[in-house]
């Protein structure tokens, strides 16, 4: 309705009328798209739930592994393909992820190769560590362009990420998509344990811009200044 009757309204604007009504229909999908936010996405009555491809950010050293104690406890039936992303001079990442996918796959019994396989794969980092906050706005709009490209090919149904730099690019594509209703994306971040008073850069970005649709802390201090997240104890 309100995509009608804007078109209707920039019929007598011309090319500046078009571009107005353009905007405006953005405006208001981004509007109901953060409102959205956090909603549960619920079954319709007589449907099986199917497996939800699941993008995971890696990051280097402690972030990596956090999400591998995450993924540990997903249910693999659930959760899969799982597609594992880390930076491109992360060189430990993804090896690590392979290892645990490895014996993950051994201990669910997977002689008939019954759980889909997981990928894998690098993208461009937005700030490596000590990098200037100057020179890393050139590196993130690069790495942004490059996450649109991935998310675009994984087409993930969930993004799992934990607070490396490498998974803001990736979130804001993911939110993107569902902008623009390509699909609908649902970003679950895990604030890292050594976050204790404060959030991390990446988490207080996703936590004010409202780009997560979970949000949770391993501290109760973090809860109470950041009352939309959600405090589940610590993980590890």
């Amino acid at each position: 309705m309100v995509m009608v009757m804007v078109m209707a309204m920039a019929d007598g604007w011309g090319t500046w009328g078009w571009f107005a009504a353009l905007v405006a229909v953005l405006v208001v999908r981004v509007f109901w798209v953060v409102q959205s936010t956090g909603r549960p996405v619920s079954l319709q009555p007589g449907l099986k739930r199917r497996p939800m491809r699941t993008l995971v950010v890696l990051g280097s050293g402690g972030h990596t592994a956090e999400m591998m104690s995450l993924v540990e406890a997903l249910n693999l039936q659930w959760y899969a393909p799982r597609h594992y992303i880390a930076g491109a001079t992360d060189k430990m990442s993804l090896p690590r992820a392979e290892g645990v996918e490895a014996r993950l796959l051994k201990d669910a019994g997977d002689a008939d190769g019954s759980v889909q396989r997981s990928q894998y794969s690098q993208i461009f980092r937005s700030r490596e560590v000590g990098q200037s906050y100057l020179t890393s706005m050139f590196t993130t709009l690069w790495a942004f362009v490059h996450a649109v490209f991935q998310v675009l090919r994984i087409q993930p149904d969930v993004i799992l990420c934990n607070g490396p730099g490498t998974c803001l690019p990736i979130c804001v594509a993911g939110f993107l998509m569902k902008v623009v209703g390509w699909k609908r994306v649902v970003v679950v971040y895990v604030e890292s344990i050594a976050r204790v008073k404060k959030l991390s850069l990446t988490g207080l970005l996703l936590y004010k811009l409202r780009l997560a649709d979970q949000f949770f802390v391993q501290w109760k201090d973090l809860k109470v200044k950041y009352p939309r997240s959600n405090y589940v104890g610590r993980l590890m």
